[in-house]
């Protein structure tokens, strides 16, 4: 033997301070488990320019709510989108592919055990009408391709890769 009780190998003291704060540190690190709605988190991290008209809208099925910014221009093929068509529907209705277009992770991507649609989104911009954010995929690449987000943006400022 070493010389040492048992007792006093695995006996330790925690700290008084930190013995007080371990029930919230608890607490705030499960707060942070908690997830948001698709578009309320599509508002959060996806807005590079945080828009006066901003507004959540229903998708063409009413089983979430997407976010539009702007206001089209008159006669526009970006004013006949609605929030959750696919992304065949709208290349149908504005008879064109993107002039640019990047994917990028969601912050659910790190969500243990998240099997959503938007854990990869996908932003693609029509030169001369705006941008469109689409929900990508899971994260094995499956499922999406639903629009979440029309930012109503001629000048292209919405476009961030």
């Amino acid at each position: 033997m070493h010389g040492f009780a048992s007792s006093e190998v695995f006996h330790f003291e925690l700290n008084m301070p930190i013995a007080r704060l371990l029930p919230s540190i608890v607490a705030l690190s499960l707060a942070g488990c908690a997830g948001k709605p698709p578009a309320a988190d599509a508002a959060a991290t996806t807005s590079p320019t945080p828009s006066s008209t901003e507004r959540a809208v229903k998708s063409r099925d009413g089983k979430f709510d997407g976010v539009v910014t702007g206001t089209p221009m008159p006669n526009s093929k970006f004013a006949k989108l609605q929030i959750g068509m696919s992304m065949s529907d709208v290349q149908n209705v504005l008879d064109r592919t993107p002039d640019r277009s990047h994917t990028y992770e969601s912050g659910k991507r790190w969500i243990p055990f998240y099997f959503g649609n938007d854990a990869r989104r996908m932003q693609v911009h029509y030169k001369g009408e705006g941008c469109l954010i689409f929900a990508d995929g899971n994260i094995w690449g499956g499922a999406g391709g639903d629009l979440i987000r029309i930012d109503h943006d001629a000048s292209g400022a919405c476009y961030q890769p």
